[in-house]
């Protein structure tokens, strides 16, 4: 899972409302793709501090946001 990159997508008063996950930018490095894994723009989305690659075994989606998981992205990473 070390090229996905977990986004949030933020609600009028600035909360998590779905978490998101999306391929790294193209040419490596630690940006994220211009799209997640359900086809979203990541433009106007802030990445997490949480990096997959860095807890293995774990899920995508940061623990604290257990439920907020973009099924169509849990469904594009393989945990549907």
């Amino acid at each position: 899972m070390s090229d996905i990159v977990v986004v949030y997508e933020l609600g009028q008063a600035g909360s998590v409302v779905r978490v998101h996950a999306a391929p790294g930018a193209p040419g490596g490095g630690s940006g994220r793709g211009p799209r997640t894994m359900c086809g979203k723009d990541t433009f106007a989305m802030e990445p997490a501090g949480w990096q997959p690659s860095e807890h293995p075994g774990a899920s995508w989606c940061p623990p604290e946001h257990t439920g907020l998981e973009c099924p169509a992205c849990a469904a594009a990473v393989g945990e549907d």
